[in-house]
C-alpha cells in the first residue's frame, strides 16, 4: 500500500501541478490532502484541481477562516496576513465554499495488515496546533488525547518531519505551495521548491519518504505582483533568495503564534 500525503497547498497551482506530476510516476494507491488549500494567489484554481482529484481532504485553519471570517490579528504581521487572507477569500465562488465545507477535521484509516493511520492538520484536537521535532512529550500527550494510531500524519508547520512518539511515528510531509526555508526565531523565508510525502506499507515493512520537487517560482511571483493583493511587495520579499540578515522586513516574533480558539529535480529523505 502506497499513500501520498500533500498539505498546505496555499493556492499555488504551479507547485501543486508539479507534485501531482511526480506522483503520476509513483503508482500510489491513494492521495490524502491535509488541508490549507485556499489561502494563496490561485485559490479557485487550486480547489478545482483538488475537486478533480477526488481525494480525502482535511480542514485546515485557512480553509476554515476563508469561509467563516479571519480571526483578530494580534500584531502587525498578523494584521497583514489577515488582510491578504480576506483578499484571497474574496476570490472564492459559492461552489468553492460548498466544497470546502466537505473537508473533514480528521481521517482515520486501517490498512489490510492492521496498520492504523490518523490524519489531521495541526493536531487531531486543533487545526492551529504546531507539532515540531522539538515539541515535548507532554505537549504531544495533550494534543493526542483521545486519539491513537501507528502513524500520525499532519501538516500546518510547513516543515517536513519524521519523529517517534511513544509507539507511533509522526509524519509531516511539509508544504506543497509554501514550504519554509527559514523559521522562527529567524525571519521567515519561503523555499523555492514544493514538498510532499510518501508512506509505503508492505509485508510488515514501513517506508516513509519526505520529498521535494521544483516548479516555476517566477511565474508565481508574477501572479502576486499582478493580482492586486494587499502588501504584495512585502509578501514577495518572503520568497527572496537573500539571507535573512540582508533583507529589511518586519521582525519575526521570538516564538510561533499561540493557537487561537476556534473562531523538475527532486530530492528525498527516507526513513524505514
Amino acid at each position: 500500500m502506497r499513500i501520498a500525503f500533500i498539505s498546505d497547498i496555499h493556492g499555488n497551482v504551479f507547485a501543486l501541478d508539479s507534485v501531482l506530476e511526480d506522483l503520476e510516476d509513483e503508482r500510489v494507491d491513494q492521495i490524502i490532502c491535509l488541508g490549507d488549500i485556499a489561502f494563496g494567489p490561485q485559490p479557485h484554481q487550486a480547489i478545482e484541481r483538488m475537486r478533480e482529484l477526488g481525494c480525502p481532504i482535511i480542514l485546515g485553519n485557512w480553509d476554515s477562516w476563508s469561509l467563516n471570517g479571519m480571526p483578530n490579528a494580534e500584531d502587525e504581521i498578523g494584521r497583514r496576513l489577515m488582510e491578504i487572507g480576506e483578499f484571497w477569500a474574496s476570490l472564492l465562488t459559492e461552489e468553492d465554499g460548498e466544497f470546502i465545507r466537505t473537508f473533514q477535521p480528521t481521517l482515520e484509516l486501517e490498512l489490510e495488515d492492521g496498520t492504523t493511520i490518523l490524519c489531521f492538520h495541526g493536531s487531531p484536537n486543533s487545526f492551529e496546533d504546531f507539532i515540531f521535532a522539538t515539541t515535548s512529550d507532554e505537549e504531544l500527550q495533550r494534543m493526542f488525547t483521545g486519539y491513537q494510531a501507528d502513524v500520525l500524519v499532519g501538516g500546518h508547520t510547513h516543515l517536513q518531519m519524521v519523529r517517534r512518539w511513544e509507539n507511533s511515528v509522526i509524519v509531516n510531509p511539509g508544504s506543497v505551495g509554501q514550504p519554509f526555508r527559514n523559521w522562527w526565531p529567524k525571519i521567515i523565508r519561503n523555499a523555492h521548491w514544493a514538498e510532499y510525502g510518501l508512506l509505503e506499507i508492505d509485508k510488515g515493512r514501513m517506508a516513509i519518504d519526505v520529498r521535494r520537487t521544483t516548479y516555476d517560482v517566477e511565474a508565481l511571483l508574477r501572479i502576486f505582483r499582478e493580482s492586486g493583493m494587499p502588501h504584495a511587495e512585502w509578501w514577495i520579499e518572503s520568497w527572496s533568495a537573500a539571507g535573512p540578515d540582508d533583507v529589511r522586513t518586519l521582525e519575526s516574533p521570538s516564538l510561533p503564534p499561540a493557537p487561537r480558539e476556534p473562531g523538475r529535480k527532486r530530492s528525498r529523505a527516507t526513513t524505514t
